[in-house]
């Protein structure tokens, strides 16, 4: 077994214990801390199998391939059959990684009534994507180019979602490090061998994860990618082992796809196998394209760093991001969609405002009903996962009865709620999705109705069903296994007669039925035929030779009952299965229910607003906006201070922002970015009035970081995404450029900034917030006095306490300076560098010293200007008297003078 399944740790049932053996004990001892040691040849270590689930993940969470091998037979079958004497056998049962934590062995799916330490078990993550990258690498110069064509496709096999899609990436894999970073896979598939650029973004993501928490990378030979291979097993796959005749429509949609997906997909189909996973990609009118421009605003990977939408970038978790501050969900599958809406805000102000519509709804009725709906979302359990396990067939009778039971209380509570949802309710929004829940999970009951809920909470599929007229075969095996119980009852008056005991009754002791108990002073009754089984000093007891036969035959009944009653089980998780879809659809409602109670519960806070959104007009106007994430986080006793922006395509569209550092530019320019996010997701705004025009995307460029995978340096990587902005931005985005031109020499980025800015007035056209150190940029305001404004952000410096400083001493100090974080009209001429010098504790010497330097650089500079405007002045001069003129004004300046 060890020997097919090398890249797997093998868990294997002996008996009462699941035992692991030679590297994968030390493995196990390792990482869950059990004793390792050695018996004959190999090394090995062993849990209960009551902990079975628990290791499963801890081992799953840390990156391996688990495999889980049972015992096939069972003592009394084995004893009858043919190879009594040989090994049990035992067959590989599940295969577990990250993304494909589904089943018995690994979900304590709540077994609710146990008091099982779910604590100890790895918390989920919210989404459990595995990925598949295929790059289409026909054509070698592209190749070298770095230009080539991605296809991807992402699984969700805890949940059911399939996702794809192709596009054209550069050599700095911007897009596909933007799908990495939304859909935050925890596994992914790859062919051997990839491009050198995707090689090194691969290992920049997967590095940056810590030790338990790193994604998990399965390498596929390249021949599973090849577009040959790819379509016979594709075909096969649609034609063959799909059950449905519809196998040939599912395969032309299947062959619309783009090559590179199509490959991905034979990839995935192959993976999943292993882990009999594959029927989730039965169903290809499932699958869903993830980038439709026309439908969500663009925020690429390093956006969506920049702005923290879904972590912070401190410690990459989730406090303190954009996702944080909008997510008040009471269910799992609420998450998992609010996170979708969070990176994919909307593009059409209809279904914008039908979002806000509901949310404004919920906030302001007085009706109860909403009070009513958001009870019935808490304390679910997460009951998308647990259909798709049924769906899988891979759950326990426990789970299906939580997840069938919980669907049906739903079921009659919504039911009890129509008459109130059609007067109270009047968003189309929530009223369709809360009217639809009860239809589609109307067959829920009648699965519900066949169960026997004592046997299915304890896990006993022979009680399972309470009505056997659809199970023949398990009522055959029943009356057999009754007809052989009346036969040893009848056995019992032959027994009394024998012994001379008319009231004898059969003893169960042990766990060893059917005794017949004897006191030892009536011993001489028995019949020498008869099998001692066990003795205390007052009572002995026996088996008769026909009970002997009996048993064995009772037993090998009741094993047999066991097997049929598996197989129906599994048959009739199949015709549930056949409601999956609609179910699933009705779990969704619930989701997009839970999302905009959340969303109402944002909007709830103190200060927020609800915007008003608009197509075809370019404009983003914030009345007193706050940072949404600061703002929580300062909480009650720091209050942020609030900035209003006026951003048009008519008018003013372009604000060049200076001031000192510290000042808040980065803080005001993410808020204007996070508000017009937050209102095309279709959330209200923290601001007192906002009106956006629908933006097409958000493009960023702020921070210094260097890119040491990539190979790249901190300028090249700020001008590779500079480049990626000027080839996708349009007039109708939103670009927000952060000191741009700072990784170079100064008048190499002055010119950078200069020209990258008049290219976004002037051909871009698009709403743009230009923070720079730069005074030379501001001249463009001049230029396009129409179009450009100049602002910085306020502060106060303290003269008399830095002129009390200085004494009677000729030193230079930084004054001290007072932040407003107020966006001003006009520019500041200094960036008030050493004043933050001096607040993060630079030695006193090293201050004075560039505080001396500086003022020697600003004369230098001031009377550089101060010539060139003499020569300027100069050069004008017609006659004598106003050459005279000029040289008395100059003579003060010996300095100048000099210099001629």
């Amino acid at each position: 077994m060890k020997k097919q399944y090398e890249d797997a740790v093998l868990c294997v049932e002996c008996g009462y214990k699941y035992r692991f053996f030679g590297e994968d004990a030390e493995i196990a001892a390792k990482e869950l801390n059990i004793y390792c040691h050695q018996d004959h040849n190999f090394m090995t270590a062993s849990i209960p199998t009551h902990r079975l689930f628990v290791h499963v993940r801890r081992l799953v969470a840390k990156g391996y391939k688990v495999g889980v091998i049972k015992q096939m037979e069972t003592a009394a079958l084995k004893a009858a059959g043919e190879n009594k004497s040989s090994l049990f056998s035992r067959k590989l049962t599940a295969l577990y990684t990250k993304s494909t934590l589904i089943g018995e062995d690994v979900n304590p799916l709540l077994k609710l009534d146990d008091s099982v330490d779910v604590e100890e078990v790895t918390t989920d993550v919210p989404d459990n994507y595995l990925l598949c990258i295929c790059e289409n690498g026909e054509n070698v110069k592209d190749r070298r180019k770095g230009d080539i064509l991605i296809g991807i496709m992402a699984i969700q096999p805890t949940t059911g979602e399939v996702v794809f899609d192709s596009f054209r990436d550069c050599t700095s894999r911007l897009e596909l490090e933007s799908w990495l970073l939304r859909l935050q896979p925890v596994e992914l598939i790859l062919p051997s061998s990839l491009s050198d650029p995707s090689e090194k973004l691969i290992n920049s993501v997967t590095s940056m994860r810590l030790r338990d928490d790193r994604i998990r990378i399965e390498r596929m030979g390249n021949h599973h990618f090849e577009y040959a291979h790819a379509f016979q097993l594709i075909t096969d796959f649609y034609a063959k082992e799909v059950p449905d005749i519809t196998g040939s429509q599912k395969l032309s949609v299947i062959l619309s796809l783009d090559k590179p997906v199509f490959c991905a997909l034979a990839a995935v189909i192959a993976y999943l196998k292993e882990f009999n996973l594959e029927k989730m990609l039965y169903n290809p009118s499932n699958f869903k394209r993830l980038s439709s421009e026309t439908e969500y605003m663009t925020i690429n990977g390093t956006t969506m760093k920049n702005l923290e939408i879904l972590q912070n970038q401190t410690d990459m978790k989730t406090k303190g991001s954009l996702l944080w501050v909008l997510d008040h969900t009471k269910t799992s599958f609420g998450r998992r969609r609010l996170k979708k809406w969070v990176t994919q805000p909307l593009m059409k102000s209809s279904e914008i405002n039908a979002r806000l519509d509901a949310v404004s709804e919920i906030l302001l009725s007085e009706s109860s009903v909403f009070g009513q709906i958001q009870n019935l979302l808490c304390k679910l359990p997460d009951i998308e996962r647990g259909l798709c396990s049924v769906f899988h067939k891979k759950c326990s009778t426990q789970e299906f009865f939580l997840i069938v039971s919980t669907l049906s209380r739903l079921d009659s509570e919504i039911q009890a709620l129509i008459p109130v949802i059609h007067s109270h309710v009047k968003t189309p929004l929530l009223q369709n999705a809360l009217l639809e829940i009860p239809e589609l999970l109307s067959p829920v009951k009648h699965y519900l109705k066949i169960l026997n809920e004592e046997a299915a909470k304890t896990g006993d599929k022979t009680q399972l069903f309470k009505d056997l007229t659809d199970f023949p075969l398990i009522s055959k095996k029943k009356e057999e296994i009754l007809e052989v119980l009346s036969k040893i009852q009848l056995h019992l008056l032959e027994i009394r007669k024998q012994i001379r005991n008319p009231s004898a009754e059969y003893v169960t002791v042990s766990g060893q039925e059917f005794l017949i108990e004897v006191k030892n002073s009536h011993m001489s009754s028995v019949p020498s035929s008869w099998v001692m089984v066990s003795s205390t000093k007052a009572v002995s007891r026996f088996h008769s030779p026909f009970i002997i036969e009996n048993c064995r035959h009772l037993n090998q009944l009741r094993e047999q009952l066991i097997l049929v009653c598996g197989a129906e089980w599994l048959n009739f998780l199949d015709h549930f299965s056949e409601h999956f879809y609609p179910m699933s659809k009705a779990i969704g409602h619930l989701a997009t229910v839970d999302c905009l109670f959340s969303l109402a519960q944002v909007a709830k806070q103190g200060d927020y607003c609800r915007p008003v959104v608009q197509d075809n007009q370019q404009e983003i106007i914030i009345k007193n906006g706050r940072h949404p994430v600061i703002d929580v986080l300062l909480g009650e006793q720091d209050q942020y201070v609030p900035n209003t922006t006026n951003l048009s395509g008519d008018g003013e569209r372009v604000m060049i922002i200076t001031g000192p550092n510290m000042g808040g530019k980065s803080s005001y320019i993410k808020q204007v970015a996070l508000i017009t996010v937050m209102a095309q997701i279709g959330s209200y705004v923290p601001a007192e009035e906002s009106t956006i025009g629908v933006v097409d995307g958000i493009f960023t460029r702020m921070g210094a970081a260097d890119n040491i995978y990539k190979g790249q340096s901190t300028f090249m990587e700020e001008l590779t995404d500079t480049a990626e902005i000027i080839r996708k931005a349009t007039s109708r985005s939103l670009v927000i450029l952060d000191e741009l031109g700072r990784g170079t020499s100064t008048h190499d980025g002055i010119a950078i900034a200069y020209a990258t800015l008049e290219h976004f007035i002037t051909d871009v056209e698009s709403l743009t917030l230009f923070v720079t150190h730069y005074p030379s940029v501001c001249e463009l305001e001049k230029m396009y006095p129409e179009k450009v404004g100049n602002y910085h952000m306020a502060f106060l410096v303290n003269e008399e306490e830095s002129a009390e400083q200085k004494g009677s001493e000729e030193e230079e100090n930084p004054e001290f300076i007072t932040f407003l974080y107020q966006i001003t009209k006009g520019v500041t001429a200094r960036s008030y560098g050493l004043n933050v010098a001096k607040l993060a504790d630079i030695p006193e010497e090293i201050l004075k010293k560039a505080a001396h330097k500086s003022k020697e650089l600003e004369g230098l500079v001031n009377t550089k200007r101060k010539m060139l405007k003499s020569f300027a002045d100069l050069w004008k001069i017609n006659d004598s008297q106003e050459l005279q003129k000029w040289k008395s004004m100059c003579e003060p300046e010996d300095e100048i003078m000099d210099s001629f």
